[in-house]
């Protein structure tokens, strides 16, 4: 009985903040993006709306919340949602193919 404890306490889940709640919607973006491998196959995958879809999620928390954040979230956000556009213009731009289509639009 005492090993299902250790093990329930090994994987715990992390408290839920509001930065490790944009940590993890951050996290797929990255995912869907192609800049993290899947944990289960190893293989990198790009989705591109999916990406557009939780960039455009983590924008609509940063207008929604912009008066009940600490500058600690607020500047996490506001690094976070920098960081995944440039990712996201950089890989619609691959290979000279910038078209709305293949964008996610």
């Amino acid at each position: 009985m005492e090993k299902a404890h250790a093990s329930q306490r090994d994987n715990a889940m992390p408290e839920v903040t509001f930065s490790t709640f944009i940590l993890s919607l951050a996290s797929s973006a990255l995912y869907n993006l192609g800049e993290v491998p899947d944990p289960d196959t190893g293989q990198k995958q790009v989705s591109l709306p999916l990406a557009r879809h939780t960039i455009d999620v983590l924008e609509m928390l940063r207008t929604k919340t912009e008066k009940g954040l600490d500058n600690q979230e607020r500047s996490m956000l506001e690094s976070l949602l920098y960081e995944l556009r440039m990712k996201y213009v950089m890989h619609c731009g691959e290979n000279g193919d910038q078209s709305a289509h293949n964008c996610g639009e």
